[in-house]
């Protein structure tokens, strides 16, 4: 009895020895498998979704074969190795192990959406409603609601976002990628205010905001900015208004069509610096650091009026009667390229400015003569 009960121990053990092994050569011969890609194509792997339903979808979708064994090799061999979200690029020739390896490393497809200088939050809203590859949650939502849902309520959003190229994965909110740059304005701007020149007619970094987004709209040219910021600034100790035309642009809203008039410059709304004294009451476009510094560190110097030359440029003037001999070489003798600033990135959903109506010379104490 002994004896036969130690045969069938021993034929027992054999047994298994020989499942175990069998086993193991299965799923290493699984892992080795080529998956069935003949070009290169996007895995997706939402949020939540466990490695099991990937196994079992990519079989049902003709992609791999015998996905038990690779649910068994994973539950024994990667438990709690996290399944990052987002898109994964598969190759001709591609085999199982290599996409568990790509699994392991988080190995997601990026992609990219660029915020531009200048824009404002219209514009981008319409970039980041345009981008397929995030997810929208913000569609049909006022700006109000927006910033409601980025934990920012009853702040004004223009301005507030910083123009980068922002990474993102497959799946990515559009909450997220604002929030990265409303957080990324704010480090910029705190970083600038702590290292800005002294006596500077500011309350907070908020008016120096304001300020970075005039120069921002006024001028391209990375030397200008601050000779921009420098004409506004002594104007603002002087009492004297800033008069320049984006604020006109922005105060009109969805009624520009790419031109203003003399009607248009004595129109009164909040941000009309042709109508109000000091700064108007927000940001009037979106900033990069090269403004913000500006803002904070204006260029030494007297000049109180500047006009656009018509090749991005501008003439800066002392006095008024400089300034207007640049007005009638620079304004009424207007070349046929003409343009007030350097041409920039093309935003979506707002028309591009063009060069505003001339009947004739408008107020010569304009810093930019209107166009």
């Amino acid at each position: 009895m002994r004896r036969k009960f130690l045969l069938l121990l021993e034929m027992s053990l054999i047994l298994a020895g020989l499942t175990l092994g069998w086993s193991a050569w299965k799923i290493g011969s699984v892992l080795e498998q080529p998956l069935h890609v003949s070009e290169e194509q996007m895995l997706d792997v939402p949020t939540g979704t466990t490695p099991n339903r990937m196994f079992y979808r990519m079989q049902a979708d003709g992609l791999l074969d015998d996905a038990f064994w690779l649910r068994l090799y994973w539950r024994f061999n990667m438990a709690g190795t996290p399944l990052h979200t987002g898109e994964y690029r598969l190759t001709p020739g591609m085999s199982v192990e290599n996409l568990f390896d790509a699994w392991r490393r988080g190995d997601v497809v990026q992609y990219n959406l660029t915020l531009v200088e200048g824009w404002t939050f219209r514009q981008v809203r319409a970039a980041v409603a345009k981008h397929e590859k995030l997810k929208h949650t913000l569609d049909g939502l006022s700006d109000a609601q927006v910033m409601d849902k980025l934990g920012h309520t009853g702040v004004f959003p223009e301005g507030r976002f910083f123009p980068d190229t922002y990474r993102f994965v497959r799946g990515m909110s559009d909450v997220e990628l604002l929030q990265q740059a409303y957080m990324r304005l704010d480090e910029v701007l705190a970083k600038e205010w702590a290292a800005r020149a002294t006596d500077l007619p500011y309350r907070d970094p908020y008016q120096a905001l304001i300020m970075a987004s005039l120069v921002e709209k006024e001028t391209g040219i990375p030397q200008e900015r601050g000779q921009i910021a420098g004409v506004f600034i002594r104007r603002l100790r002087l009492g004297m208004m800033l008069q320049t035309d984006p604020t006109v642009i922005y105060g009109m809203g969805e009624r520009y069509n790419g031109r203003i008039t003399r009607a248009d410059l004595r129109e009164p709304t909040p941000y009309n610096t042709y109508t109000i004294t000091g700064l108007p009451p927000t940001p009037i476009a979106m900033v990069g650091r090269e403004a913000i510094h500006a803002a904070l560190n204006p260029a030494d110097g007297t000049s109180l009026y500047f006009v656009a030359r018509g090749d991005g440029s501008h003439v800066f003037s002392d006095d008024l009667d400089d300034h207007n001999s640049a007005v009638r070489e620079f304004q009424l003798k207007r070349r046929a390229d003409y343009r007030s600033s350097p041409a920039t990135q093309p935003a979506p959903a707002e028309p591009a400015a063009q060069p505003a109506e001339q009947a004739e010379p408008a107020d010569a104490s304009a810093p930019d003569q209107p166009q």
